[in-house]
This record gives structure tokens, C-alpha cells and sequence, in this order.
């Protein structure tokens, strides 16, 4: 296989100046990514998925995916917009298969529906959820889901309106994406011909505490694809923390901060994060960091990238300011993507300067 399409992820947590996650008021998380996403666009990003998270504004700052991604397809004319995840255990599968059908309309056929069973354990409370049976819960809430997609009969001889199972090039049924840390949930994926998702970085075993993040998703793809039905194209995303920049002392300064702040909430998690210098934050958290060279020499380690057919770079945890961010979509999109043989769709016509500012 290989990386057919590049994509942006956003968890919505960046501000416009530096400074705690807390404090960057909801709107301006909004616009913020609305700008990142256009942007992508214009340097030839196929795909931005926004993350779903419920309470915690520190986690990220989007309960209602649906809303925001009808928002940014009014500003966007080509770019897919994907849910990244929607948490299914705390939702109700038909409004989200009706959210997801509308929202798809109107970006004109764009939507793509990223899932997953996770979220923190105790968002599951205000849902009356139990977080000790989302697994069961998940796929019970998945078959609901994919019946209502298929214009199947879901209950008093309901179906779903508007019809997602219309005839055109793409139907929304197939493409929904399921997001998971295990070989069991790549082979739940493999197995309803879905896409997979895997994370930017995923809890190590206690009994190997030194595994790569190839090592913990090399199983879950080869299930994946053990799974996956004959004649089904198989469809990975492969998610990364890049944070490309001109000047890597610009890099470490804020990967100083956000890294440090990221390792403190994985522990308080639970989750062990080695070591407390920034070179073994770096490599705790699986991020890649840098200049243009040295991001594309970092990825190009990643053996799992190899088995993508999408990869997708996000800026959390280094949590850079808005202008910076800009720029290191610029910078993988038209110096890091081509060195490693990933092509975007098109270049930009006005380049931004180092400091992500327009030029005349």
C-alpha cells in the first residue's frame, strides 16, 4: 500500500497567543480551526478530521462535530471533512446517522464518519452510560448505525430520512472509519469493510514498556486486513503529531510547554510516560518535531506509515500559537509530503513567511 492522501487533525485546542489550553474561549478554538482547515485546503490537503470530546475543555473543545463540520464545509469547496471520532456509546445511533446524512448534503457528499468506543471514563456519567460496557454498548449502538446508513428498517417500520442509501458516486455507508488501540478492534473494522483509524500515539503494555508505536498498530493492521472482505480496498489513516517549523529551537520552545502538560495528563490517566527531559517526552509521546528535513526523517522510521493509505498530521500536544500552526501545514504540505513520495492535490499560489504572515 501506499499514502494516496494527506489529511489535518484538529482536536480544537489551539489559541491565537501562547498560553494554558483552559483559557482559549470556545469561539476562538472555532475559528481558529475553521482558518486551519481552509488552509489545508489551500495547499492540497484531501482531509481534515476534527475530534469529538464531551466537558473537558483541556481535552478538546467540540462536543457537536456535526454543527461545526456543516460550518467549515460553507467555507470549504473540496476538502472531505471527517469525524474523528464520534464517541457511539454516548450518542443515539440514529441522530447521528441523520446528523451525519445531513451534514453530508450540504458539503456535498464531504462527510466522512470517523468512530470509536473510548472518551474519558467519567463523561460517561451525564449520558447514563456505564464506561465498564461501552465495548457492548459500542456494538450494539454500530449495528443500529450501519442499518439505518443501509436505508434498512430500524423500528416501527421506520427508515431513515433523507435516504443515505441513494445511489451516487459515494454513499455514506461506505465510509465510515472506526477508530481503535487493539487487533481485535482492527479486525471489527476489517470485517464490515470500514476504514481504520489509528492513533498518533496509544498507551504502552506494562510488559513492554519499550515498544515502538509500530510495534502496538503493525497487529492491529494485520488483522485489519485478515478481516477485510475480498474485493474491499482497504482504507488506513494513520494519525501523527508533526509539528514542522523553519527553526527547530522554535519547535523544542513549544513542544517545551505543551509536551510537559501532555505527559502530566496521560499520567494522571494512569498511562506511563518514561523519563522527563524533552528528547524522552518527545519519544514517550511518539511526536516528530523539527524542520522540514528533520520531520521527514523522523517519519520516514515509521514503518507502520509504509502500510497507510492516509496520513494524517495534527499539531497536539506541542500546541503552537494559530500563525505557527499555518505554517507547519504549510511546511509538511509542500516540503515534508514530497520528500517522503506523499503528494498533495495542489500548491498554493502566496507562500506564508516564517512567521505565517502573508507575503505582499
Amino acid at each position: 500500500m501506499t499514502v494516496s492522501s494527506l489529511a489535518f487533525f484538529t482536536r480544537l485546542l489551539d489559541a491565537a497567543t501562547p498560553g494554558p489550553i483552559d483559557d482559549a474561549p470556545a469561539a476562538e478554538r472555532y475559528r481558529l480551526a475553521t482558518d486551519q482547515i481552509r488552509h489545508a485546503e489551500r495547499f492540497g490537503i484531501g482531509r481534515a478530521w476534527v475530534a469529538q470530546h464531551h466537558f473537558r475543555a483541556a481535552e478538546g473543545g467540540l462536543p457537536a462535530p456535526f454543527v461545526f463540520l456543516a460550518h467549515v464545509a460553507a467555507a470549504t469547496t473540496e476538502i472531505r471533512l471527517g469525524t474523528g471520532v464520534v464517541t457511539l456509546p454516548l450518542e443515539d445511533p440514529v441522530r447521528v446517522a441523520e446528523d451525519a446524512v445531513v451534514a453530508d448534503l450540504l458539503s456535498g457528499g464531504r462527510i466522512d464518519l470517523g468512530l470509536g468506543s473510548g472518551g474519558t471514563p467519567s463523561s460517561f456519567i451525564p449520558f447514563g452510560q456505564d464506561v465498564a460496557a461501552k465495548a457492548a454498548v459500542y456494538d450494539e449502538k454500530l449495528a443500529v448505525l450501519i442499518d439505518a446508513l443501509a436505508g434498512r428498517e430500524i423500528g416501527g417500520g421506520n427508515t431513515l430520512y433523507p435516504d443515505a442509501s441513494s445511489t451516487r458516486s459515494s454513499r455514506l455507508a461506505d465510509r465510515i472509519w472506526q477508530a481503535t488501540f487493539s487487533a481485535g478492534g482492527g479486525a471489527r473494522a476489517g470485517v464490515h469493510g470500514h476504514g481504520l483509524l489509528l492513533s498518533r500515539t496509544q498507551p504502552r503494555p506494562a510488559d513492554a514498556p519499550g515498544a515502538t508505536l509500530a510495534d502496538l498498530q503493525h497487529p492491529i493492521i494485520d488483522r485489519y486486513l485478515d478481516t477485510l472482505p475480498a474485493g474491499v480496498a482497504p482504507r488506513i489513516t494513520a494519525s501523527r503529531t508533526v509539528f514542522v517549523a523553519d527553526d527547530r529551537a522554535d519547535a523544542l520552545r513549544f513542544a517545551e510547554a505543551g509536551l510537559r502538560r501532555a505527559a502530566e495528563g496521560f499520567r494522571r490517566s494512569g498511562q506511563l510516560i518514561p523519563g522527563d527531559t524533552l528528547d524522552e517526552l518527545i519519544a514517550a509521546t511518539d511526536t516528530h518535531l523539527g524542520t522540514p528535513e528533520e520531520v521527514a526523517a523522523s517519519l520516514a522510521t515509521d514503518t507502520t506509515l509504509a502500510r497507510a493509505t492516509e496520513v494524517a498530521f495534527q499539531v497536539h500536544s506541542v500546541d503552537a500559537p494559530h500563525d505557527h500552526v499555518l505554517r507547519s501545514i504549510e511546511l509538511f504540505a509542500t516540503e515534508v509530503a514530497p520528500a517522503l513520495g506523499w503528494a498533495a492535490r495542489h500548491r498554493s499560489l502566496e507562500p506564508f513567511s516564517r512567521l505565517g504572515k502573508e507575503t505582499p
